[in-house]
């Protein structure tokens, strides 16, 4: 019996390599970007801040400037938007007044006098905007006091 043998590779041929099974292409796999541990970092900061304001007083001026009273630098001669109607004694708190043009169609009161360092009680009594009105006219208190504290009121007449 005789056998076939092969014959032997060419001395500059290249030796066979292996068959390797190549997977198939797959879509490019997403790496992390660190948004999370960026977004911790920023938290703490933030946080630190906060903090820090409050401890230090910036949490005051924060505040007053998200929550600014816009009629706190009101004078005579300004005008304030409309408000409640208050008959009497009455009291009620009011959100939103604002110093607008006298020309406006919003300007509703004039404002005819402004007494500063006014405590709650000085403001109730009513007898401060006195002074600012002519015998006979009707007026009204607008003010800002902080409890326990001072502040300012506005003398106001209905705007003909």
């Amino acid at each position: 019996m005789s056998e076939q043998v092969a014959p032997p590779p060419a001395s500059d041929a290249a030796p066979p390599q292996p068959a390797v099974a190549t997977p198939p292409p797959s879509e490019p796999e997403a790496k992390k970007s660190g948004g999370k541990k960026a977004l911790g970092i920023i938290g703490a900061i933030v946080v630190f801040l906060v903090i820090a304001g409050l401890k230090f007083g910036i949490g005051s001026a924060i505040g007053n400037y998200l929550n600014k009273d816009e009629t706190a630098d009101a004078k005579a001669g300004d005008c304030i938007a409309e408000l409640p109607e208050i008959t009497g004694t009455e009291e009620e708190e009011v959100n939103g007044a604002k110093v607008v043009e006298c020309t406006s169609t919003d300007a509703a009161y004039n404002v005819v006098g402004r007494v500063d360092g006014q405590t709650e009680t000085q403001a109730k009594a009513g007898t401060a905007c006195d002074q600012y009105l002519k015998e006979g006219q009707e007026g009204y208190l607008f003010y800002s006091i902080k409890p326990g504290k001072t502040g300012y009121l506005l003398c106001l007449t209905k705007k003909a």
